[in-house]
């Protein structure tokens, strides 16, 4: 009687545990999860950058990225193979080869932002960093990586239509191209560490949270952005 109640018990928890890993509230689609968005808005960037030498903005702001840029930093692992996916104006890659990375790689589906990331890159002198549009959820890369960086372009993603697939597709791709022991490294600004961890919980496991600043409002405490640090389990 014991073991069958005992049976019960787990099987019920299962299905449980089944449910919870299959909700997650979607966000609203919105034109930012559009490729028609992204190329009119490095038009733009494109116009403002050619009369003003203005590279635009940085997403997050400038403190989302050089946090992430200190943790690689201290991490001492110059000769690692980073790229960053939906790199936009490139200005993340060229903070990092600043401090001496050489072995860089961007990527964007909008043929506007790799063409205003090349401009950036020549300006300053580092027309070495390797740019080229690519469509992640369409195909897949040639190499593997030990880095993999990501500010913004999941949040993207799953503004989409087919969200749900698209998450997908974006995991599996990104455990494709990740050397082993390789690190997964995604800023967000939609989900929080713990929406983001069921997310992802079935091919990478987190190990560390980058603090961000906190938030207060109505007695709840938030962040305006989230990074988190994964490996592959």
């Amino acid at each position: 009687m014991c073991n069958n109640s005992n049976l019960r018990f787990k099987n019920i928890k299962k299905k449980i545990e089944v449910k919870m890993n299959e909700i997650v509230e979607e966000l609203n689609t919105s034109e930012l999860g559009t490729k028609q968005f992204w190329e009119q808005r490095y038009i733009e960037e494109i116009e403002n950058f050619n009369k003003f030498g203005d590279p635009g903005e940085i997403w997050f702001g400038e403190d989302s990225a050089e946090r992430v840029i200190n943790w690689i930093v201290c991490s001492n692992i110059k000769e690692s193979k980073i790229l960053d996916i939906g790199c936009g104006n490139g200005m993340f890659l060229i903070e990092l080869a600043r401090e001496g990375f050489t072995n860089l790689f961007g990527t964007d589906y909008s043929q506007n932002a790799i063409n205003l990331a090349k401009a950036i890159a020549h300006k300053q002198d580092f027309s070495w960093i390797n740019y080229c549009v690519k469509d992640i959820l369409a195909e897949e890369f040639n190499h593997t990586f030990d880095i993999i960086h990501d500010k913004g372009t999941y949040d993207a993603i799953c503004l989409n239509e087919n969200p749900k697939d698209a998450r997908e597709k974006y995991t599996n791709i990104i455990l494709k191209s990740l050397n082993k022991d390789g690190y997964f490294i995604i800023t967000s600004c939609n989900w929080t560490k713990d929406e983001l961890n069921m997310q992802f919980k079935s091919k990478f496991t987190p190990v560390e949270i980058i603090p961000t600043p906190q938030f207060k409002f109505g007695g709840k405490v938030g962040h305006l952005v989230t990074t988190v640090i994964y490996k592959t389990i």
